[in-house]
């Protein structure tokens, strides 16, 4: 962020400027004369290899703060700076003391940026020993030896003339045997920041407190009535235990004022825990059962108590890597209509679970780093706010203070700009003391300065910490908080005030560029395959479900267990990323398995019609519906399927059941014919493997076709015989016609041959099959005729 170089009225007057300088010249003095009467070669350390050789000059002595209190000072108190002091040299260091070490008031953030960095001690510039009876006597410490330290001054004893940021520095000064004059041997610096009277301009801080964790639920769940579900491993119940990370974010937390931003797969994952629920063992094939369910039940009620009447923002459910998603993922299809499901399932879960609405319009990129794809990506799902960083929107037009957080970036969407310096305060190792000491001097410094840029202009600033910060992490920062809990310089905001806060017309509104965006992020990211993954599975989940009776069963577990396939977490996790995604399509795999065709062994066709039955086990604790089974012939000249090449029954199994579904055949010539049995969905999508077998005409015998060809020929002959007839009526009545009349018969009726007014009926056909042989049966299937 932009600072000034210097502040009208924040500089002491010239006569302390001069009191000072000369008190660090005097005090510079003998070192000075030390370093005229060093040996040309000293031989005591010249070969003294490693860390060892390092332990010279003001290095000699580790010097380790690891307390200040209190953080910020009022008038009135004392301050009290303890910690330790570690001889790390090869000599023995005599006649020492450790005393405080006043700078004057630093003049900007870059200052302060700067003075962090520096190491050793520098004559000037880290001020003059507060001395007198104010310093502690260490009248010897050997090589190793490590020795605490406590110092104790009343604020009135270090004259603070003017409000701002100081530097406080804790040195050791002594001597050795081949340095015997009195000089700094070791030399550590830290920050005061002083505000007599309460800030005419409060500088309105709004403190991002996330609850988010990584992946833990799987997609599988057990087939009982509650379908209870499976963790991966047990460490969730780690975290939320007494001690953990996620119940030191959750105890801090409810102590300060600050907006809560919550992964609603965590307080999902906590919920399936409050109830009966399983593990994975270690070689992912067995479970055993969880046993943290009073642990779980008690850290969401606390939850749910604290965050009433509280701002609460639910991230998309998984917390999608927004980033990844808009560099690899958008043009693979559905990978943004998965965002949104993820945003709507992320915000039911939330009131659900807590009870209370929580804001799902704010967008929160890794790191907040930006570009033109990810702001489109974060705004596809209904956000109108995104989450950016001030390492990411740099400012450009030299502004001399830290503008207001928001400013529109087009579009109608909003970016709250973090601040990056105070956001990423907190990032380190804080497990030692001296660490997280450092870290929030400097963060109260960082503030109380930001204040002091524009003391008589209202600004309003972001923190956004990192996701998943280490318990260690959280006590630092909510030790930094509580410091400013007194509203000296700083009051609380929460995010969506912030957000709706007057945009700085000279603030930068101008998105990155993609070429701008940081390469160390891009590395992490989610790959354009993992995405062609999940939508694989999510288009196999919806063939799926259209066949099932109870389709809420599969779908609910699978789809979160979608969104956690784009979750943030996974960055750095490539190798876990990708088992669990795997883990996912296998099991949804095994579940589609579990609807199937039986194997048919090839059929005997023992006439020219019979019954084929084709066999459909579901052994899904399920229903399933929706479904026909469709048996096709490759050869319908020969054998024909309900009249047709094919025909098609709908299916309807019951869970843990099989169906035989019937059809009828027709044969029209012996031999073998391939048939297909292939299940569809209803609207004709193939689900599963098909099934081949051959259906064999071995009965359409020689006496059947004898049958055959003597109907035809009686058909033929009684067409001949009719003819012949014809002709020899037509021939009598021509002889008649000429002799004067007809010929009458003793009857007076026309005359006929005996015999031939009835001719003969074709017997009725053999029927279609033969009578059963006695033959030892085939080992192909017989089919019901």
């Amino acid at each position: 962020m932009a600072e000034a170089a210097d502040f009208p009225g924040t500089s002491p007057s010239p006569a302390r400027r001069w009191l000072r300088r000369t008190a660090a010249l005097l005090a510079g003095a003998p070192l000075l004369t030390g370093v005229l009467q060093l040996p040309a070669a000293p031989v005591a350390d010249a070969a003294v290899p490693g860390a060892a050789a390092k332990a010279t000059g003001s290095s000699t002595v580790d010097v380790s703060l690891n307390s200040l209190t209190p953080t910020a000072p009022t008038e009135d108190d004392t301050v009290t700076v303890s910690g330790t002091v570690t001889n790390n040299g090869k000599q023995t260091v005599t006649r020492a003391e450790v005393g405080l070490r006043l700078g004057t008031a630093l003049n900007g953030r870059s200052q302060i940026d700067a003075a962090a960095k520096r190491t050793g001690y520098q004559p000037g510039a880290d001020g003059a020993e507060v001395g007198g009876k104010y310093v502690e006597k260490v009248s010897k410490l050997a090589p190793g030896v490590r020795q605490d330290f406590s110092i104790s001054v009343p604020v009135k004893a270090l004259d603070l003339d003017i409000d701002g940021v100081y530097q406080l520095g804790v040195s050791l000064t002594g001597r050795t045997s081949t340095q015997p004059w009195s000089q700094v041997l070791g030399f550590e610096r830290t920050f005061l920041p002083w505000q007599a009277e309460d800030a005419d301009t409060k500088t309105k801080t709004t403190y991002l407190w996330p609850l988010i964790s990584t992946s833990h639920l799987t997609a599988e769940t057990g087939s009982d009535e509650q379908q209870t579900p499976v963790f991966t491993d047990d460490d969730l119940a780690k975290e939320i235990a007494p001690g953990g990370r996620l119940d030191q974010m959750l105890s801090l937390g409810r102590k300060l004022d600050v907006t809560w931003v919550i992964d609603p797969d965590l307080l999902a994952s906590v919920d399936a825990m409050t109830r009966s629920y399983r593990v994975q063992t270690a070689d992912g094939r067995t479970t055993t059962a969880g046993r943290s369910q009073a642990v779980a039940k008690q850290w969401l009620n606390d939850l749910e108590q604290t965050v009433q009447d509280q701002k609460v923002v639910a991230l998309p459910f998984a917390d999608p890597d927004l980033a990844s998603l808009a560099h690899n993922g958008k043009t693979v299809s559905g990978s943004l209509g998965q965002l949104k499901d993820a945003t709507d399932a992320g915000s039911l879960a939330v009131e659900s679970i807590l009870h209370v609405k929580p804001r799902s319009d704010f967008a929160w990129p890794v790191n907040g780093a930006l570009d033109p794809s990810v702001v489109d990506v974060s705004t596809s799902a209904g956000a109108h706010t995104v989450i950016a960083r001030s390492d990411s929107l740099r400012e450009t037009d030299g502004l001399t203070y830290t503008p207001n957080a928001a400013r529109p970036i087009g579009g109608g969407t909003t970016a709250v700009v973090a601040d990056a310096g105070l956001s990423t305060a907190f990032q380190g190792d804080m497990t030692g003391a001296e660490n997280s000491t450092l870290a929030v001097q400097k963060f109260l410094a960082q503030s109380l300065m930001v204040t002091l840029q524009a003391p008589d202009k209202q600004r309003s600033i972001v923190v956004a910490p990192q996701r998943m910060p280490t318990a260690s992490q959280a006590q630092s920062m909510a030790k930094a908080l509580t410091a400013l809990s007194d509203e000296r310089w700083s009051e609380p905001q929460d995010l969506t005030a912030a957000a709706k806060a007057k945009p700085d017309p000279a603030a930068t509104t101008r998105v990155p560029s993609a070429g701008s965006y940081p390469a160390s992020l891009r590395k992490q990211e989610l790959p354009k395959s993992a995405f062609q993954d999940i939508q694989n599975t999510q288009n196999k989940l919806n063939r799926f479900k259209t066949i099932l009776s109870e389709p809420d069963r599969v779908i609910t577990p699978f789809g979160r267990a979608i969104d956690r396939e784009m979750s943030t977490s996974w960055r750095g996790r490539a190798g876990e990323a990708d088992g669990f995604r795997r883990g996912v399509q296998n099991y949804l795999t095994t579940l589609t398995q579990q609807v199937r065709l039986i194997q048919k062994s090839d059929a005997k066709l023992s006439g020219r019609s019979a019954t084929i039955p084709v066999t459909v086990q579901n052994n899904l604790v399920q229903g399933v519906d929706h479904m026909v089974l469709r048996l096709t012939s490759e050869n319908p000249t020969r054998l024909k399927i309900g009249g047709e090449a094919y025909w098609e029954q709908p299916v309807k199994i019951a869970g843990g059941h099989a169906q035989s579904v019937k059809f009828t055949t027709t044969a029209n010539a012996n031999g073998p014919v391939p048939v297909y049995a292939q299940l569809y969905t209803e609207d004709g999508q193939p689900y599963g493997d098909p099934v081949r077998f051959d259906v064999n005409v071995t009965e359409i015998t020689l006496t059947v076709m004898l049958v055959i060809a003597g109907g035809v020929l009686l058909l033929v002959l009684a067409g001949f015989r009719m003819y012949t007839q014809r002709k020899r009526a037509a021939r009598k009545q021509a002889e008649e016609a000429a002799a004067g009349g007809p010929d009458d018969g003793p009857d007076g009726e026309s005359g006929t041959e005996s015999g031939d007014d009835h001719p003969e009926q074709p017997s009725d056909p053999t029927p279609d099959t033969a009578p059963e042989s006695t033959d030892p049966s085939d080992t192909g299937e017989r089919v019901d005729r």
